[in-house]
């Protein structure tokens, strides 16, 4: 049974966004690691202030092949675990072969699911920004607070606004929207078990998405599961309650780990 779990953050965001997770991980005797996306190193603040040049230039799968590279070094098939966009890169991954086990939250969705209306309000800052798709394009704190964070309390905002949120590569969500590197085999016989997990008030990727992705998902011959967390926001791992979701999470994780053999790395290409 493996002990290893890897957290893959999403859009927005850093590692950092996972330490509340990381800290309860190891407190149960796993080692977890917490790779960067390519270009998303430093502090938040000083990628606010100077978005590394290449970040503009990041696409969907020079993100997912930076994973399977840093997945090849462990050497066991870890836990998969991921936020957002970082779900997204989780099913991906799992398609590809990698991983021992999926947990999706919050995810962002493969090709094939409908956008919900809500998600398209969310994301119009990034689709009506000229040459969005050659530029690292910021979060405003307005936008953290109305479609990110939305019941994270008043006065909680401002400090996590600074201490997690960073620029973005606006090319990632044209590559979902138009399919490169954001495809998925929805029966695919060989992948993982994955749980998809969404978030009752999540404006960024709202429950009916994450719902027909469930649906899409159990195309394919091995476990996949769906819950729902109430009184959340697209920002559930870093909100009151985290714990919940934390452990959630990982003990249905490792509740599928026992019927099956941890796999071996498949051999690279």
């Amino acid at each position: 049974m493996t002990k290893t779990i890897m957290l893959i953050h999403g859009a927005w965001l850093t590692p950092a966004s996972w330490d509340r997770f990381r800290g309860r991980y190891e407190a149960r005797g796993y080692t977890v690691v917490t790779p960067a996306w390519p270009t998303h190193e430093g502090t938040p603040a000083q990628m606010r202030a100077n978005p590394p040049a290449a970040m503009g230039k990041l696409g969907v799968k020079d993100i997912v092949d930076h994973y399977e590279r840093e997945i090849r070094k462990l050497s066991e098939a870890p836990i998969l675990m991921g936020h957002s966009f970082g779900g997204l890169f989780v099913q991906l991954l799992l398609d590809r072969g990698l991983g021992a086990v999926g947990v999706a939250i919050d995810p962002g969705a493969p090709f094939g699911v409908l956008v919900h209306p809500t998600a398209v309000i969310t994301s119009l800052p990034v689709f009506t920004t000229w040459n969005a798709w050659n530029k690292a394009l910021p979060f405003t704190r307005k936008s953290f607070a109305a479609g990110f964070a939305n019941t994270l309390p008043q006065g909680q905002l401002a400090a996590e606004y600074d201490a997690q949120i960073v620029p973005s590569p606006g090319r990632i969500f044209y590559d979902v929207v138009l399919g490169r590197g954001a495809r998925v085999n929805w029966k695919n016989p060989t992948r993982a078990p994955l749980l998809l997990i969404a978030a009752e008030h999540d404006r960024t990727v709202p429950t009916p998405m994450v719902k027909q992705n469930y649906a899409k998902q159990k195309r394919a011959p091995s476990t996949t599961a769906f819950h729902e967390f109430y009184g959340r926001s697209h920002y559930l791992c870093n909100e009151s309650g985290w714990e919940d979701v934390a452990d959630y999470c990982l003990d249905w994780a490792v509740a599928q780990l026992p019927a099956q053999a941890t796999p071996k790395l498949a051999a690279v290409a």
